[in-house]
C-alpha cells in the first residue's frame, strides 16, 4: 500500500501540474493572442507528441493506476479498521484529484476539437470508429430486422422495470435531458439507439435527418424530446402500445464516452387499462431479441427504493445471462435506498450480488436526481456527488468508491463495450467473409461471364436500354409509319366499306343512284365513325411498335432478366399515354374532304383503284367460298382422297345451294334479298328430292351464294374497267360501260393514303415524343418504389448479387 499510493499520486500530481500550466498558458493566449492560440493548437494538434496523445496516454495511466487502487484496496478489506479507514481516506482523495484531472481534460479536449471542427488548420479527421460501428449496425437493423444469428457486434442493451430510473442513466451517460417523461407513465414506447461519440459541441441528431439539436439550448431539447416522442407514437402501429421498430439517434460532445446503447421499453407486470392486451409479451420478447444476443451487454436497472422482490427484469436477465458474463448491475435512487431502507446491509447485500439469484460482471450505486423533471444534469451531478462525498454506505465500506456516480459507471460501461467489440469483431469479419467466399464461388460457377450487379445497379442497366428502344421510335421511317398505318386502317374498316357502302349502293339500278347512296353513307360514316377508328389505329400501331422495341430478342445479347420490368414499364406508359384530344377533330375535316373529291387526274391512279378493288374483291371471295365450303362440306375430290364424307346438315346445305345456284343461272340479275314465294318454291322443289328444309335455312344459304355470285360478277366489271379510263373522263357519256366503283374504291384509297400520312406527322411530332416523356417518368417512379424494383427484378441471380452486394458493404464498413 505505502508503495503503492505515492506512485498513483505522483502520476496524478505530475498530470495536473502539466495540465494547469498548459490550460493556462492556453486561456491566457486565447483571450490575448487568438493567433498564437491557434498556432499553438496546430503544434499540439499536429505532432506525435501533441496534446490528444499527451491525453491518451494519462488517461491510460490514470486508468492503470486506478485499476491497481482497486486491487491493492481489496487486499485490505480483511485488515484491521484503521487500515481500512486510511485506504478509505486515500481513496476518496485520489477519486476528487481524478476528478478534478479529468475536468482539465474534458476541457481541452474541447478546445481541440473545436479547433478541427472550425478548420483551422488543414488536416482531415477521419468519421470516429464509433461512428463507422454504428453505421454498421444501422445497415444490419435494416438488413434483419430480427437481430438473428447473422447480427451479433456487441450494444449496451438497457432494461429495466417501468420507472426503475433507464431514462435518468441514459441522461446522465449522455450529459442531456433527450428523453420524453411522464409520472408513471410508459414513455419509451419502441428500442431507441444512442451512439455516444466525442465531437466539440454537444449536439442530438436523428439517423434519417440532417438537423443538429443544440443540447445546451432548452429549446432544442424540449424540440428533440417532442421529436422522439412523435417518432415512437408513429412506429407503433394501431391497436398496439408498443413497437419493435428502432429509432436510432447520435449524441455527440466533450467528454462523452464512445458506445452504442439500446433502451428498451420498461418490462411491466401488469397490463393497465388503455394498453394493448399482448403489450406484456411484446416487451418480453423485444427484450428477449435484443438481449439474446452473446455479445449484447445487458445494464440491467433496478429500482433501489423499492423492494428488490417486487422486480421482474432481474430473473429475465438472468434467464438470458445465467453465468452473468455480460450483465453490468445498476441501483438507481440509492439516496431513497439509504433513507427509507431500514437495513443498510441490504443495500451491500444488492451491490455484492448476494441478493438476486442474478449474476454481473460489476455492480454500481447511482443516484439521478431528485425526481424533478427540470433538474438540469449539472444540478444532478452535484447531487450525486455530494450524496457519496456524505454517504454512510462509502464512509462505513458497505460500497467502494468505484461503484458509485454514473461516471464510473460510464467509464465501466464503455471499457466492457469496447472489450466486447474487440473480441467480437473479427470473429463477425471472418464469418461475413466466408459467406461472401461462398457466395462469390457461387457466382463464378453460375455466372462466369456476367458482372455482378446488384437490383439498383441492374435496373440503371434496364433503364438505360429502355430510353435507347424508346428512341428508336423517331427513327423509324415515315414510309413504314404510312404503310402499316394505312394496311391496318383498311384492315379496320374494309367490312363497313364492302357490307355497309359498296354492297347496299351497288344494288341500285342506275349510276345517279349509286353515287347518291355512297355519298349520304360516306358522310355518316365520316361524321361518326371514321376519325375515331382512325385515332385508335394510330394509338394501337404506336402501342405495337413500342412493344415491338421493348420486348425484340437480340440474340445472344438478350438478357431475360429485364423482360418483367421493360413489360411493366411498357404497360404502366401506355396507361399513362393520353391521345391528343382534338385529333378527330381536325382529321374528320381532312377525311371529309378527301372522299369528297373525284377527280382522278391519271391512268396511273385508275389502274391502283382497279387493283385496290380486285384485292378487296378477292379477298371477300375467298373468304366467301370457304364460308360456303364449310355449309356445304368436302366436294367429290376431297371426298374420294381423304375418304371424308358430308354430315346431314351439310346434305341438306348443298342441296338448298344447288338449287339456288339454278336460280340465279336464271336471272343474273337478281335482287339480294329472296321473295317469300320464291322461298317457298325452293323449300317445294327439295322436299320433292325427299329433302326437309326450314325457311331460314334457305335464306341463310341465298345469302352466301348471292354473296358469291356478286363477288364474281363484280370482278368480271372491275376487269372490264380496266380500259374505262378514256369513258371516266368523259364521264361515261354515251358509253354503256359505268365504272362508279372503281371511284368509289378510289376515293377510299385516297382516304387511307392522307389519313395514315397525318396521322403519321400526329406520331411523330407529338405522341412519340410524349410517350418518351411517359417511360422517363414512370422510370423515374419505379426508380424510388424499392418494392417495385424487388417485384420485377427477381431470380436467382439477382438475389445472389443482392447478398454479394451487403456482404462487401458490410465488410468494408469493418475495415
Amino acid at each position: 500500500q505505502k508503495s503503492f499510493i505515492p506512485s498513483s499520486l505522483e502520476v496524478e500530481q505530475q498530470g495536473k501540474s502539466s495540465f494547469d500550466k498548459l490550460s493556462k498558458q492556453l486561456r491566457y493566449l486565447r483571450t490575448k493572442k487568438p493567433c498564437l492560440f491557434s498556432a499553438k493548437l496546430n503544434v499540439l494538434t499536429v505532432t506525435h507528441t501533441g496534446l490528444l496523445g499527451e491525453l491518451i496516454l494519462l488517461q491510460q495511466q490514470i486508468q492503470q493506476h486506478e485499476e491497481e487502487a482497486r486491487r491493492a484496496a481489496g487486499q485490505y478489506n480483511t485488515g484491521s479498521s484503521q487500515q481500512k479507514r486510511k485506504v478509505m481516506v486515500q481513496r476518496l482523495k485520489y477519486q476528487r484529484i481524478l476528478e478534478r484531472l479529468e475536468k482539465e481534460n474534458k476541457e481541452l479536449r474541447k478546445l481541440v476539437l473545436q479547433k478541427d471542427d472550425k478548420g483551422i488548420h488543414q488536416r482531415k479527421l477521419k468519421k470516429s470508429l464509433i461512428d463507422m460501428y454504428s453505421e454498421v449496425l444501422d445497415i444490419l437493423s435494416d438488413y434483419d430486422a430480427s437481430y438473428n444469428t447473422q447480427d451479433h457486434l456487441p450494444r449496451v442493451v438497457v432494461v429495466g422495470d417501468q420507472s426503475a430510473g433507464k431514462t435518468s442513466v441514459l441522461e446522465m451517460i449522455a450529459q442531456a435531458r433527450i428523453f420524453p417523461r411522464g409520472s408513471g407513465e410508459m414513455m419509451t414506447r419502441s428500442p431507441v439507439k444512442v451512439t455516444l461519440s466525442e465531437g466539440p459541441h454537444h449536439v442530438a441528431l436523428f439517423k434519417d435527418s440532417s438537423r443538429e439539436f443544440d443540447l445546451t439550448k432548452e429549446e432544442d431539447l424540449a424540440a428533440l424530446r417532442n421529436e422522439i416522442e412523435i417518432r415512437m407514437r408513429k412506429s407503433v402501429k394501431e391497436g398496439c402500445t408498443v413497437s419493435a421498430e428502432t429509432i436510432s439517434l447520435n449524441v455527440k460532445g466533450p467528454g462523452l464516452q464512445r458506445m452504442v446503447l439500446v433502451d428498451l421499453p420498461g418490462v411491466i407486470s401488469t397490463v393497465t387499462s388503455g394498453m394493448a392486451p399482448d403489450t406484456k409479451d411484446t416487451i418480453f420478447s423485444i427484450s428477449k431479441a435484443y438481449m439474446q444476443n452473446p455479445n449484447a451487454i445487458i445494464l440491467c436497472i433496478q429500482d433501489g427504493s423499492v423492494d428488490a422482490e417486487r422486480s421482474i427484469v432481474t430473473d429475465l436477465v438472468s434467464q438470458m445471462d445465467p453465468h452473468g458474463k455480460r450483465t453490468i448491475f445498476v441501483l438507481t435512487k440509492v439516496d431513497l435506498a439509504e433513507k427509507n431502507v431500514a437495513s443498510p446491509n441490504r443495500i451491500q447485500q444488492i451491490i455484492e450480488g448476494k441478493l438476486f439469484p442474478m449474476k454481473a460482471l460489476g455492480y454500481f450505486a447511482v443516484v439521478t436526481g431528485k425526481g424533478n423533471s427540470s433538474e438540469s444534469i449539472e444540478s444532478i451531478k452535484d447531487y450525486e456527488e455530494e450524496f457519496f462525498q456524505n454517504s454512510k454506505l462509502l464512509k462505513t465500506c458497505m460500497l467502494k468508491a468505484h461503484q458509485v456516480t454514473t461516471r464510473n459507471l460510464s467509464l465501466a460501461v464503455s471499457d466492457c463495450f469496447w472489450k466486447m467489440v474487440r473480441e467480437s469483431v473479427e470473429q463477425q469479419a471472418d464469418a461475413f467473409k466466408a459467406t461472401r467466399f461462398n457466395l462469390e464461388t457461387e457466382w463464378k460457377n453460375n455466372y462466369p461471364r456476367l458482372r455482378e450487379l446488384d437490383r439498383n445497379e441492374l435496373f440503371e442497366k434496364a433503364k438505360n436500354e429502355i430510353l435507347d428502344e424508346v428512341i428508336s421510335l423517331s427513327q423509324v421511317t415515315p414510309k413504314h409509319w404510312e404503310e402499316i398505318l394505312q394496311k391496318t386502317l383498311w384492315e379496320r374498316v374494309s367490312t363497313h366499306v364492302i357490307e355497309n357502302i359498296y354492297l347496299p349502293a351497288a344494288q341500285t339500278t342506275n349510276s345517279g343512284t349509286f353515287n347518291t347512296t355512297v355519298d349520304i353513307k360516306l358522310k355518316q360514316w365520316t361524321d361518326k365513325q371514321l376519325p375515331n377508328k382512325a385515332v385508335e389505329v394510330a394509338w394501337g400501331t404506336l402501342q405495337e411498335e413500342f412493344s415491338h422495341f421493348m420486348t425484340e430478342k437480340k440474340g445472344k445479347e438478350h438478357d431475360d432478366i429485364f423482360d418483367k420490368l421493360k413489360q411493366a414499364v411498357k404497360e404502366e406508359s401506355i396507361k399513362r399515354h393520353k391521345w391528343n384530344e382534338r385529333a378527330e377533330d381536325s382529321l374528320r375535316v381532312i377525311q371529309h374532304n378527301a372522299l369528297e373529291d373525284r377527280s382522278i387526274s391519271d391512268k396511273q391512279q385508275w389502274d391502283a383503284a382497279i387493283h385496290f378493288m380486285e384485292d378487296t374483291l378477292q379477298s371477300r371471295l375467298k373468304d366467301t367460298e370457304s364460308v360456303i365450303e364449310d355449309m356445304v362440306g368436302p366436294d367429290w375430290k376431297k371426298r374420294w382422297l381423304y375418304w371424308v364424307g358430308r354430315t346431314k346438315e351439310q346434305n341438306i346445305r348443298n342441296e338448298t345451294k344447288n338449287e339456288l345456284e339454278k336460280m340465279i343461272k336464271c336471272n343474273e340479275d337478281h335482287a339480294a334479298y329472296l321473295a317469300n314465294d320464291e322461298v317457298t318454291t325452293v323449300r317445294k322443289n327439295l322436299e320433292a328430292k325427299g329433302v326437309a328444309v326450314d325457311p331460314c335455312l334457305i335464306k341463310d344459304t341465298w345469302h352466301q351464294v348471292y354473296r358469291r355470285h356478286f363477288l364474281r360478277t363484280a370482278l368480271s366489271h372491275c376487269n372490264l374497267c380496266r380500259r374505262g379510263f378514256y369513258y371516266y373522263q368523259r364521264h361515261f357519256v354515251d358509253s354503256e360501260l359505268e365504272c362508279n366503283d372503281v371511284v368509289l374504291f378510289w376515293r377510299i384509297q385516297r382516304m387511307l393514303a392522307i389519313t395514315a400520312n397525318t396521322l403519321r406527322q400526329q406520331l411523330t411530332n407529338t405522341e412519340v415524343r410524349r410517350l418518351e416523356k411517359n417511360v422517363k417518368e414512370v422510370l423515374e417512379d419505379f426508380a424510388e418504389d424499392s418494392d417495385k424494383k424487388v417485384k420485377l427484378l427477381t431470380g436467382k441471380r439477382v438475389q445472389l448479387a443482392e447478398d454479394l452486394s451487403e456482404y462487401r458493404a458490410l465488410h468494408h464498413m469493418k475495415l
